[in-house]
Formats: structure tokens, sequence, C-alpha cells
């Protein structure tokens, strides 16, 4: 009996860490178990194919908001070419109203809900047992499956929560995949109830012993990996466990493995920071989810913050120098209107982390935000990724706006080498960093450069002829900007470059 575990990553860098442990349970079950992923860029032909032609009994895909409408595309594909194929589900996307999601898809015929680990267990013996997919099996013996029978979708009870030290390291049964992030989980659960957050519905927070977290970090360190990014939620809920981790990271560091950690900035303390500055420049990054200011609006969400301490934290973690520094905000939270949101982003620029990211508000399936959604005038997309369109406080307009903001940001700010320009024509030009992104966003799509990707070099070409575009108003800021161009320029590229750069000029 054949079993295809699968999914569609949203890049190929990316992998999925809970087929990896579905497989990792069931792998000694005698069943033939296959696991390949593919990603949202690959042809649905070829991925289609790929599956086809692999003669799989069953074909568990897992679903996430960026991929679950092409894995519905190929679930029907893949039940019209062979309808004795069994297709099962999991994953957040058809976890939440699981029953509702088989109705609607009539060729799915499982789903596995929550956490799968034991249930893809239980489901394998059941399979073992049975000898079939299509005949035999006892759903009723697995916990957390929705399932078919005479022609009802019915549901088991969910499973109790599993230890984590009960799970086995997937990484030492399957092969390392050196050119990907390595995504690691040493704890599960979130300490935070944040309305939008799909984390907020776990019900209890486990971590694996530091002595057998220690051990795994040993294996990808040995590996010498590029990068291992901890999916745990918020890693430093326990300040005395994060800062045994980060200590045993900076002893054992081995020169090249950078380890990415999402983070709650304002648990962080003197000592965390003392320990945190004897790190290797690029060992650690870390991810900060600020979301929003305004206080009414983390009340709304059920976000308790310390704003001033935060933005604090924040600021003396940059100050360190050592680490990248990622910050979020959320455009389309209850009580955010274009304004607040203006001040949210003032606020957050002005630390100077190496990357803003402006998020806007998906209304996510299960989640108390969604469920909320009449009570704040929320229009949101019916399908995935459930991205808000206008609420009451924020319009659709204005949250085209913000995205043209998003854009530009990124081009310039996030992707680096325009750092002495930009502080300048912020400061030249506008009474605030939002007002300066809300001005080069408007030029950028006057201009109509947001119909096609550009070179690095002619987004410095861009940025000049938006200086000239300010001279009138602003006298001088036109060749002032070219100077501070020009030493960018030289910054970040090399010698040959920058030499072509100047020979074809300014022109774009």
């Amino acid at each position: 009996m054949k079993i295809l575990l699968t999914t569609l990553n949203s890049k190929y860098v990316h992998s999925n860490l809970a087929l990896k442990y579905l497989y990792s349970v069931a792998v000694g079950s005698g069943l033939d178990i296959e696991l390949k992923e593919f990603t949202i860029n690959n042809e649905m032909g070829y991925i289609y194919g790929e599956i086809l032609r692999g003669g799989y009994d069953l074909v568990c895909f897992s679903t996430y908001i960026w991929n679950v409408e092409k894995i519905c595309q190929l679930g029907r594909q893949l039940k019209q070419a062979n309808p004795s194929i069994r297709i099962m589900l999991g994953g957040p996307e058809a976890s939440y109203e699981a029953a509702s999601f088989m109705e609607e898809n009539p060729w799915s015929d499982y789903i596995l809900r929550g956490e799968g680990e034991l249930g893809f267990f239980q489901f394998c013996k059941e399979l073992v047992l049975s000898g079939s997919v299509l005949s035999g099996l006892n759903p009723e013996k697995v916990y957390g499956l929705t399932y078919r029978k005479d022609k009802e979708v019915r549901e088991t009870a969910d499973g109790p929560v599993l230890a984590m030290e009960k799970l086995p390291f997937p990484y030492e049964i399957l092969e390392m995949e050196t050119d990907k992030v390595v995504y690691y989980e040493s704890a599960r659960g979130c300490p935070y109830r944040c309305s939008y957050c799909l984390s907020s519905l776990e019900k209890t927070i486990r971590a694996l012993p530091l002595e057998r977290t220690f051990k795994e970090l040993d294996f990808f360190l040995a590996e010498k990996v590029k990068q291992v990014k901890f999916i745990d939620r918020t890693f430093n809920y326990d300040r005395n466990r994060a800062r045994e981790i980060w200590k045993y990271l900076i002893e054992q560091d081995n020169g090249v493995t950078n380890f990415h950690f999402e983070i709650c900035a304002e648990l962080l303390d003197e000592e965390t920071f003392s320990l945190l500055g004897m790190a290797r420049d690029g060992l650690f990054q870390f991810e900060i989810g600020i979301q929003t200011t305004n206080e009414k609006t983390l009340t709304a969400i059920q976000r308790s913050s310390n704003i001033p301490k935060l933005l604090s934290n924040v600021e003396q973690l940059i100050a360190l120098g050592n680490s990248h520094i990622h910050v979020d905000l959320i455009a389309g939270l209850p009580f955010e209107g274009y304004t607040s949101f203006g001040h949210s982003f003032n606020a957050v620029y002005a630390l100077g982390a190496d990357n803003l990211q402006l998020g806007f508000l998906k209304l996510l399936k299960g989640t108390k935000a969604r469920s909320q959604a009449e009570s704040y005038g929320y229009v949101y997309r019916s399908e995935a990724p459930y991205e808000v369109i206008a609420n009451d406080f924020i319009s659709a307009g204005e949250l085209v706006r913000l995205k043209m903001i998003e854009h530009v940001l990124d081009l310039y700010a996030n992707k680096g080498g325009f750092s002495q320009s930009l502080h300048y024509l912020c400061k030249a030009s506008s009474a605030t960093a939002f007002r300066f992104y809300e001005k080069l966003s408007a030029f950028f799509y006057e201009e109509g450069y947001q119909h096609r990707s550009h070179k690095k070099e002619d987004l410095y070409r861009i940025l000049f002829r938006f200086a000239l575009h300010l001279e009138e108003d602003f006298p001088g800021i036109s060749e002032k900007t070219k100077t501070l161009l020009s030493a960018d320029l030289e910054q970040t590229m090399n010698f040959d470059a920058v030499k072509k750069f100047h020979k074809k000029g300014w022109e774009f």
C-alpha cells in the first residue's frame, strides 16, 4: 500500500516540518510511505502528473492559506482520474470547519484535525490491519478524524495533547535538505491569545527538555546547515529557558549556522541583552511582532503590550548591532484607521530595524477575529487567504494606499542599499517617515514603475527622479540626493558595477 505525504510550499527554500513529523511516526508501520514537497510555483500539470504516476493508494495534503486553492484543484483532478484513490487533508485550512470543508469538497475522504502525529499513527495502524484504504478500516479508532460514512460526514473525538519528548526527531530519520531553511520546533503552544492568530487556539504550552534540545541543535551544528528557523510561537516565553538555549548556541557556534527566533521583546531584560551581546555577528536573527501602537486596538485584539517598554527593548536589541532584526505591523486591525496606522508606522520605522514588514489582516478560519467580523464591519476575501478589504475604521482605498507603501518600503528600505539617501530624503522632504513613503509610493505608481520589476541599479535612478520631482518645493534636494545615492551605490555594489552605472548615467 503506497502513501504520499505532500504539500505545496510557498517557496523552494521552505519545507514542511509537519509532514516530516508524520513520516517519522509512521515510517516503521510497514507501509510504503513517501514524502514529496512541491511549491505553488510549480505547474499544476507537473504536480498532478507526479502524483498520479506514483500510483498511490492514499495522498495526504498539508493545507495552508497559500496552497489550499491549488490543493483543492489537485484533489478534484486526482479523484476524476482515479476514483479509487483516497485523499486525506490536514493543516489549518482543512482542520478548522472540517465538516463543512468535506461537504463542500466531495472528492475529499478524510481530514486529520489539529496536531496529527497520534491520529496519523493510529490511521496507519488501521490501514495495516485492514489491508486496504477502500474497506475494512475502522475510523472510530483514530483520534481527530473527520470522515464519510453512509453518505454522512462524521467526526471522532480530538486526541490527547502529546508531550513534546514523545515525538521523534525527524531530521535523524529523513535526509537533511542542505539547500533549504531547516525548520525546528522546541516548544508548542503560545501564552498569548491574540484574536487574529491560530496559535491562540492552542490550549497548552509544551517544551522539549533542554538536554534533548541541545542534542538536536548539535546535529544541525555538525551538519553546518545555513539557517535553522525555530517555529516556536513565542520563543522566549520562558526567559530562563531561552537564555540557556542562546547561551548554548553562543558557546557551540560553528561560525556558519544562523538561528532565527520569533520573540516577545517586552520579555527581554538586562541579563539577556548582556548575553546576546556576546553572540557572533549573524549568529541570531529575531522577528518581533509589534503589530500596532494603538492602545485601543491592542485591547480589542486581546494583545497585552507595554508599548514604551516594547519599543525601548527593540531599540536596545538593534543597538547591539550583531543580529538581523525583523519587525511587523498589521494593517486592518480594529480601531486602527489610516491616520492611526501612520502613527504606528512612524514609531516602528524610527527604531531602525533591518526589515519592517507591513502585513494585512487575514481573518483565518477558527480565530476569534473571524467570528467578530460583523461587529467591526469587516469585508474580506471569501477565499484564502481571507485578507481584509475594508472595515469600519479603514476604507478599501486606504488599504490599497498602504499596499503601495508596502511595495516601495520593501524595494528601498527592506532590500537595503539606500540608507543614506533615504534618511536624507525623509528628513528633507517630509514631516514624518509615513508621509515620505506616501509621497514616494504615489510618485512610483503615477509614473507606472509598478508594472514591471527593476534591476537594483534602476531603483537608484528612480529615487533620483523622485528627488527631481521634489526640487520645486525643496530647492537643492536633487543634487544632495545624487551625492548620497552615489555613496550608497558604492557601499552596495562592486567597483565594476559602479563604473558601469556611472557610464550609463542617471537617466532612466
